[in-house]
């Protein structure tokens, strides 16, 4: 398995997918289901965070007085 940290939103969400249909068929033993739960909740905060740090992002978008985009403020130190 992948480190989760390197995965990208959408890498995440496959992988989280996934592992719920893994999880769903009820096939795994119950030391495997206990191992994918884990790794489902742990990409599922992954996807949190990759999703807050976009919505920060786009929050830090500037608008001039016309109203389009005239660039981006750091979001960093929020």
């Amino acid at each position: 398995m992948s480190d989760i940290t390197t995965l990208s939103f959408e890498e995440a969400m496959r992988e989280l997918e996934a592992t719920v249909g893994k999880l769903e068929t009820g096939e795994a033993t119950l030391e495997e289901s206990i191992a994918l739960y884990e790794r489902g909740a742990a990409l599922r905060a992954h996807c949190d965070q990759r999703l807050r740090e976009a919505e920060e992002r786009v929050e830090k978008i500037t608008l001039a007085a016309n109203g389009q985009p005239t660039g981006t403020t750091p979001a960093e130190g929020l």
